[in-house]
């Protein structure tokens, strides 16, 4: 019996939809590499204000904020865009060698290929994006806690996104990210967009609307990291501790989404934002419609 053309063409998209590889678990927030161009300062601000002890990898300084999330500092290659200093962001996945594989299946070219249990890709707008496989950064996985650390949880990272319905097709399409929140600063606008991971409760945050010609303080603002805390009080006390500089080190605010927050900026003027993890306030805009970060993870 001949079998018709079309079932034949059928069968076989079935069977190469069978052969796709899926997408493994992308758990959390893993860090955000910055460039600095005052080490010096930036040693100050993040070793001794922020608390977290630095491991040295070649031209990299890290800090682990815990035994899975770190914060990346480029101490000797300049920055390539005048005013920007976020380098890269990246996530943690159960497994890195299945995603790579995946977004390949998905024409997501690989930029940095694997190495040490991770790889980078960029998104639309050209955003350098790790994926770091769970348990394989060494340096961070045997770091002790630091006893001056003035958070132990990374909750989001954000930067500038100027064209959200490419960015969605990637972060939400492509990678599962889900909506956690939106805002703005009027009701009728939308200026940030929380895309929280798909099996977490870390998130991306969209900053939307930038200026035409951003200066330093404006991607600073922008290109952040937040540290979560459960009550705001607690981070006061070790910053006062590990003799926090200038207004900025106790004032605190409720933003738009209930949470209490307080803005620090390092010497390059990037923005490390504290957060509470729960909202306590009113939230405008929007509701959360997904779950809340909490002090410890699994991952």
């Amino acid at each position: 019996m001949v079998v018709p053309s079309f079932l034949v063409e059928i069968s076989q998209g079935r069977r190469r939809l069978q052969q796709q590889p899926t997408r493994p678990p992308i758990t959390g927030v893993a860090f955000a590499r910055f460039y600095t161009t005052d080490p010096a300062a930036a040693q100050k601000f993040y070793g001794s204000t922020l608390g977290y002890e630095r491991k040295e990898d070649e031209s990299m300084w890290l800090y682990p904020v815990n035994h899975s999330q770190w914060i990346e500092i480029l101490t000797t290659p300049p920055p390539p865009q005048p005013n920007v200093r976020l380098a890269a962001v990246a996530f943690t996945t159960d497994n890195v060698v299945q995603l790579g594989q995946y977004l390949e299946a998905h024409n997501v070219k690989t930029e940095v290929p694997l190495k040490n249990g991770q790889f980078g890709v960029r998104d639309p707008e050209g955003n350098l994006v790790f994926f770091v496989q769970r348990n394989s950064e060494k340096l961070v996985a045997r770091a002790l806690a630091s006893p001056s650390a003035t958070s132990t949880r990374i909750i989001h990272v954000g930067f500038i996104v100027t064209d959200r319905a490419k960015e969605d097709a990637f972060w939400q399409q492509i990678l599962g990210f889900r909506p956690y929140w939106h805002g703005g600063h009027t009701e009728d606008t939308t200026d940030w967009i929380s895309q929280q991971v798909p099996e977490g409760s870390d998130w991306l945050e969209y900053m939307l609307n930038p200026a035409p010609r951003p200066t330093l303080k404006q991607y600073g603002v922008s290109d952040h990291i937040s540290l979560g805390v459960t009550h705001m009080a607690d981070a006061l006390v070790a910053l006062e501790r590990n003799h926090c500089e200038g207004p900025n080190c106790t004032k605190t605010q409720t933003g738009l989404d209930g949470k209490v927050q307080l803005n620090l900026y390092d010497p390059d003027l990037t923005r490390v934002e504290f957060m509470e993890f729960k909202p306590s306030g009113k939230t405008c805009c929007s509701e959360f419609t997904a779950s809340h970060p909490t002090e410890k993870e699994a991952r």
